[in-house]
């Protein structure tokens, strides 16, 4: 029986370790918000209840439904993802902020549709490459519906603006479709499709560029737009080796913008130093590293492109979030996922791992059914 409920260790060790630094670091930079106790009070409830209880929840839900569930119905999930994104739109369900309108108002609790949306279209595109098998490799059949699918989530996501989440569901779909046999001629018909979608963003929307030149030059406008990247590296430069201590971050009182959300690894550095960010860095590499391997012992490809797909969506999500914080990359708006602010970013995030262990665990059954 133990072995019938099959769970990969040092995989579920991995995601327990991460969400416990996860909340231990959200605690740390929820006191930026201590004088103001509805405030903290709320942040509180929406992070470790309906986040992190919710997720766990959540979790178990996914890790016992059939994998034939999510296949079956994979179209369906896409299209609620697709319908959440468009509720943004509608006038008092939809609301905005940073000037970005990516939220639902759902009385006195909020949801970010994109944190289901992301999940959504992974398993859909995993589903679908599963069907379409060989023929993936005819632009017919193969490229152009897979243009549409990233590109109807895609347009809504630019439309809100969310250009960084855009970026990852469109990186971790091209490691799925890839991998799967596409042909390199349909890399560059899309590489060049992105470069003219590039161009054409960075002409109608002028805050790109001006992460772009912040990331060239982090001194300039050191008040406005470059506000943010040197207020996290000044977090990150006075931990030092060891860092400040658990709590005892002075950025992210007044100084650092977004110190629970994609501001938060700055906190890191700044209270547990360059060993501690290095730690949490290993962890993460070590994450993924696992998940591939525990995907390479699956035979059947729905769910092989499923845990690839969503380890791959964490990780480059979470590296984007850290390569941002210490200015190797512009600065984006992701979170830092299992430790950034977020109900529903944790939610789904462990929905979505119930599904990675709910794959390994029916290969595992298998596998002990055969013998």
């Amino acid at each position: 029986m133990k072995k019938y409920f099959h769970f990969d260790k040092i995989f579920f060790g991995l995601l327990v370790t991460l969400v416990v630094i996860g909340v231990c670091i959200f605690l740390s930079a929820s006191l930026s918000a201590f004088n103001n106790k509805h405030e903290f009070l709320g942040l509180l409830f929406n992070q470790l209840v309906l986040g992190l209880v919710g997720g766990i929840i959540l979790f178990l839900i996914t890790l016992r439904l059939p994998i034939e569930f999510f296949k079956k119905y994979s179209l369906w999930f896409y299209i609620f993802g697709v319908f959440l994104l468009m509720l943004v739109f509608v006038p008092h369900l939809g609301f905005a902020s940073g000037g970005a309108k990516r939220w639902l108002s759902l009385g006195p609790l909020s949801l970010q549709p994109v944190e289901i949306a992301k999940y959504a279209t992974v398993i859909y595109v995993a589903a679908w490459i599963s069907a379409t098998k060989q023929n993936i490799k005819n632009i017919s059949t193969g490229l152009i519906p897979f243009c549409m699918i990233i590109g109807v989530v895609g347009l809504l996501l630019l439309l809100q603006p969310d250009t960084d989440s855009f970026v990852i569901i469109a990186l971790t779909s091209l490691v799925l479709y890839f991998i799967s046999g596409a042909k390199l001629r349909d890399l560059g018909i899309m590489f060049l499709g992105a470069l003219i979608i590039g161009a054409g963003l960075l002409a109608v929307r002028p805050y790109l560029i001006s992460r772009i030149k912040t990331f060239i030059d982090p001194s300039k406008d050191s008040l406005g737009a470059s506000y943010q990247v040197q207020q996290q590296l000044i977090a990150i430069g006075s931990g030092k080796i060891v860092g400040r201590g658990f709590g005892q971050s002075v950025q992210k009182f007044q100084y650092l913008p977004e110190p629970l959300g994609d501001s938060i690894f700055s906190v890191v550095g700044e209270e547990f130093g360059f060993l501690g960010s290095v730690v949490i860095i290993i962890i993460y590499l070590m994450f993924f590293f696992r998940g591939m391997w525990i995907a390479s012992r699956v035979r059947d490809q729905f769910g092989k492109l499923i845990i690839i797909g969503i380890v791959s969506l964490v990780v480059f999500q979470s590296f984007l979030n850290i390569a941002s914080a210490i200015s190797v990359f512009p600065l984006g708006g992701l979170p830092l996922i299992f430790i950034s602010h977020g109900g529903t970013a944790l939610a789904f995030a462990l929905a979505a791992m119930g599904l990675v262990f709910n794959v390994a665990r029916t290969q595992e059954k298998h596998k002990i059914l055969k013998a």
